[in-house]
């Protein structure tokens, strides 16, 4: 039975560029938007910026350079910089030094959700916490409103241009832009709740070899479930780690069902966890785990398909295009989506390793095309819902990937906002200068004379 239900109500706002997430990439087109001058309004479900580094208890930026160049520059970099001055980071928090580091560092997420805090504030970006987008209205392919939710009530806001930053791709999905999601059997990569521990002899616990005896312990009945891959935990302050522990399968992020499910039961695992490093990991024999994450570690959701999808082809040619507006080179990164016993050597280990840059400089090119979602006009996405095949997804997916194409949503959109045109209408090789001015990393760009050009390999 359905109910036919209609109200009106309020338009509280009228910008140039609504922001649907407050994640990484949210972030990083508000702050990019509204220092060019840009009225910006952006909406964030839950109480704090930064989503799965912050609130998903998630406290690594994995890769942000190539071991020379900062790929993740402009505002990344100088996110890096001010958890670094705000001792959010330290010696004990990051293995190499900046910027040569090449596999990533870790942060204290407090810190992080000041610095952010602090980064929207100062920009002039208006923004709300506890804030749902719940719909759009929509006319032949141009956004008109955003329908929100929050404590006041419901109430929309109109705007020139909408960035769907919600990592999920709800926006776009919502505006009916069409999408991918999960493997050929429509599965998504298991999701994980993350948790805060205490207890731990740093001095001892090796990083990275968390799960050497996961399979004793599975034999010993310690788990219910076989699941060899285990990140584990990142040391952070004094005895102190975050742990990235456990996968919870069959989660659809779009489901709250689902979601529900996963959280009841990753809290039960986290136990499990406990009991597995008290017992099975040197160094953590006085392990306690304290606090679970409010809000699940989701891997993947909707990709949102564009003008272009960036492919595993386009990982392994170390692409250059035309309209590239960054560069990356996080390796693949596929976790499963159903529990495995093959202990050693599994498909996902094998497919990271396959697609992993060796060699310091190595990066494939992001093409603006992938932030313009098929079917709409006034629209961008950013962060994990960009445009890419299901394995490139899982390599652009994490923070640094989502800096570079939320700074180069949120510059797009002013361009796009001040001429009153789409996002497919303002000049490519401007927004590829204005990045650079701001501090994109964008080597195959250059100016010629006056004029513009990309290098090619």
């Amino acid at each position: 039975m359905d109910l036919k239900y209609s109200r009106t109500i309020p338009v509280r706002q009228h910008v140039d560029i609504f922001i649907a997430g407050g994640g990484p990439a949210g972030v990083a087109a508000a702050v990019t938007a509204a220092r060019a001058g840009a009225k910006v309004f952006l909406v964030e479900s839950l109480g704090a910026f930064g989503g799965m580094g912050t609130s998903a208890g998630i406290p690594f930026i994995c890769r942000p350079t190539d071991g020379i160049h900062f790929l993740a520059a402009g505002i990344g970099e100088e996110v890096y910089d001010r958890v670094f001055r705000n001792g959010g980071a330290g010696p004990e928090m990051v293995r190499g030094k900046h910027p040569a580091e090449i596999g990533g560092f870790i942060y204290d997420p407090e810190s992080l959700k000041r610095v952010y805090d602090t980064m929207m504030s100062e920009s002039g970006a208006d923004f709300t916490f506890n804030t749902a987008l719940i719909d759009v209205q929509v006319e032949n392919g141009r956004i008109n409103h955003a329908v929100c939710a929050a404590k006041s009530g419901i109430f929309a806001v109109a705007a020139s241009i909408f960035i769907d930053a919600t990592g999920d791709g709800d926006l776009a999905a919502m505006a009916g832009a069409p999408f991918e999601f999960g493997d050929a059997e429509g599965l998504a990569q298991a999701a994980t709740l993350c948790s805060l521990w205490s207890g731990i002899d740093w001095s001892r616990k090796k990083i990275w070899t968390d799960g050497a005896a996961l399979e004793q312990a599975f034999n010993d009945g310690v788990f219910s479930l076989p699941d060899p891959g285990l990140p584990g935990i990142l040391h952070t302050r004094a005895d102190s780690g975050w742990g990235n522990v456990g996968h919870v399968y069959g989660v659809d992020s779009r489901d709250e069902r689902t979601v529900t499910r996963a959280m009841i039961e990753g809290r039960k695992l986290a136990l499990n966890y406990e009991h597995y490093y008290r017992n099975y990991v040197p160094g953590c024999e006085n392990a306690r785990m304290l606090w679970t994450s409010q809000t699940l570690g989701v891997r993947e959701s909707r990709r949102i398909l564009g003008d272009y999808v960036l492919n595993t082809d386009d990982f392994t040619r170390q692409a250059v295009f035309e309209d590239e507006i960054g560069r990356y080179g996080y390796p693949i990164d596929l976790h499963g989506t159903r529990p495995t016993d093959k202990w050693k050597g599994d498909s996902d280990s094998e497919l990271f390793e396959s697609y992993c840059y060796k060699n310091p400089g190595e990066s494939y090119g992001i093409p603006y095309r992938i932030l313009l979602p098929r079917k709409l006009e006034n629209t961008l996405v950013a962060g994990r819902c960009v445009s890419t095949d299901r394995q490139m997804h899982g390599s652009i997916r994490v923070q640094a990937g989502c800096f570079i194409t939320g700074q180069a949503a949120g510059m797009a959109a002013v361009l796009a906002a001040g001429r009153s045109v789409t996002p497919r209408r303002i000049p490519v090789a401007e927004l590829q200068a204005k990045l650079v001015k701001i501090g994109a990393f964008l080597p195959n760009f250059r100016n010629v004379q006056g004029g513009v050009s990309c290098v090619r390999h």
